[in-house]
């Protein structure tokens, strides 16, 4: 996993390698850490998954929103998280 951060005026950017088997569990560590603005889910340099900060802070959405992502963890073997957060 490697972390870079940028910062875009109030918003800090991290990414994250992750394998398709850690995928869940590590958007899930990132939600409970909080301040999470968007999270964007990368294969291959594409985006395939978007959630945005009204997704993510709606708790009931989080069951499909983890399981859509088991779906991807199962299809892609490598992903980048991007990770933008409030200053």
């Amino acid at each position: 996993m490697t972390d870079e951060y940028t910062t875009e005026g109030q918003t800090t950017r991290e990414e994250f390698r992750v394998k398709g088997s850690r995928l869940v569990a590590t958007v899930k560590r990132i939600l409970h850490e909080g301040n999470i603005r968007h999270i964007h889910v990368l294969h291959n340099g594409r985006t395939v998954m978007e959630l945005p900060l009204t997704v993510v802070a709606i708790g009931v959405l989080i069951a499909p929103v983890a399981a859509a992502l088991g779906v991807l963890a199962a299809l892609a073997t490598e992903c980048t998280l991007v990770v933008e957060r409030q200053a």
